[in-house]
Order: structure tokens, then sequence, then C-alpha cells
């Protein structure tokens, strides 16, 4: 069985094999360098450790999928335009657009040369879903704030539901849905009190179906990232023991990303 230090080499080695395949010089002199989630890394590394695929090509597949990923994160980061912008604002949206298709392109390259096509067509059609999801969650589609967490929790963590469904591991879904949907509400709560942008609590202030304004936002976040750190800790009882290092590996971050950090909040 491979140890959490195991885990974490190889966990490092992938996210230098990502990082190097998204390198490009001109992109970086506009835009900012992509973020590697490493909670969908440990996920999709986890979940293909578990199988009988070779070590390339679980390598392919959870560097194709992170690829793709990237490629959803970035197309995300843009804004709607402006009339009156700055030129260098308007060429870096630009270039984000370009890179998320460049990222998009990467991961089909990668396939191509396993000829993996049940794969990519796993995962265009992942893609497809989570962008009509996306759609419908920014057009306010979602009569109640129970609907609009599911769709989110899809969105989240629909790539890898895929990824474990085609390697016939579908016990890892519903633990990976619940853990990165807290991880979603967290960073939204994090950015709406440092006065950032947070996407998630503006649509909710916006919405014409919800009806909330910023502080009821807030709570209703709170709510059901509490609500999600239960269901984790219950995923996490049905996971088999051969995902014992994932297991402590989401034990450490319910203790020190969760409990501590919203202990921290309550008494500031």
């Amino acid at each position: 069985m491979m140890s959490v230090k195991d885990t974490n080499v190889n966990i490092e080695h992938l996210r230098t094999s990502i990082e190097h395949q998204i390198q490009h010089p001109y992109l970086a002199k506009y835009i900012s360098d992509p973020v590697i989630c490493e909670d969908k890394l440990m996920f999709l590394t986890s979940l293909l450790q578990d199988t009988d695929l070779s070590e390339d090509k679980q390598k392919h597949y959870i560097i194709s999928t992170m690829l793709v990923q990237i490629a959803l994160d970035t197309h995300e980061l843009v804004n709607s335009s402006t009339m009156n912008e700055e030129d260098h604002v308007t060429k870096s949206r630009q270039l984000t657009v370009l890179a998320g298709d460049y990222y998009s392109g990467l991961y089909y390259y990668l396939l191509s040369k396993i000829e993996d096509l049940p794969m990519i067509h796993t995962l265009a059609s992942a893609i497809k879903e989570i962008n009509e999801l996306k759609m419908k969650i920014y057009n306010q589609d979602f009569p109640s704030i129970a609907q609009v967490m599911d769709a989110l929790k899809q969105v989240e963590s629909l790539l890898i539901q895929r990824v474990a469904e085609f390697v016939n591991q579908p016990m890892m879904s519903e633990v990976a849905g619940d853990w990165l949907l807290a991880k979603r509400l967290q960073d939204e709560d994090r950015r709406f009190r440092k006065r950032e942008n947070s996407p998630l609590i503006e649509l909710l202030i916006k919405s014409t179906l919800v009806h909330q304004n910023g502080a009821q936002a807030l709570r209703t976040i709170e709510k059901y990232m509490k609500k999600q750190m239960v269901s984790v800790e219950q995923s996490l009882t049905h996971l088999p023991g051969s995902f014992s290092t994932l297991k402590t590996y989401l034990q450490h971050h319910i203790y020190h990303s969760f409990y501590l950090k919203h202990q921290a909040v309550e008494e500031g």
C-alpha cells in the first residue's frame, strides 16, 4: 500500500509534469499562471492507483483530466467585456480565452498519442455537461438554493465522477463531490470576507428567485459548508481500505482547513 509520503512525491511529480505541459512564455507575459488544484490531483491519483492500468496510462489520464480542469477554470476567469476597458485589459482577456483553448488542445493531443478514443469521449462529454450546468447557474435557471448547490457540486466534481465511472470506481464520486463543493464554498466565503470577487455570493444577491442580501448569502454559504463537512465525513466511512491514504489526506484537511479556520473566524 502506498504511504502518504509516497503519494506526496507522486503528486509533486505530476504537478511538475503538468506545469511543464502548460508552460507558454508569451501567455506568461500577460496572464497569471493557472492554478493546479491539489485536491483534484489527489482524487485522480488515488482513484487511478487503485486500478490495473499501467503507470504510464495512469499518468496520461491524470494529466489530461487536469488539463481539461485548467482549461475550464481559465475560461471561467474571463469577465464580461466592457466598452471602455483599456487595451491591455482587452488583450489580457482575449489571451485568457486563447489560453483556455490551448490547454484544452493539449489534453486531446496527449490522449491521441495513446489512441484512447473512449477516454477522449468521456472527458468531452463531461466538458459539455459542465458548461451546460454553468450556463444554467449564471442564467439563474434554478428555483431554489438547494438546486444551485447541487449544480455547483456537479460543476466542481463532474470530471472526477466521469473518470471514476470510466475506470469502474464509482464509490469515489460522492466523497469527491462533497469535498470539492465544501472547498468551493470555503473559497467563496473567504473572498467575500476579504471584499474580493465572490461569484456565487454575487449570484445569490442578484437572483430574482432567491432574494438574499450579502449577510444572508454569507450565512447560506456557511450553512451549506458545514453540511458538506458532515457529508464528507460520512462518505469517507464508505471508502474501501485501499483508499486509506486519501482518507488520511482529507481528514487532515478537514481539521486544518475547516474546523480550525472556522473557529478562528468565529473568535475574530
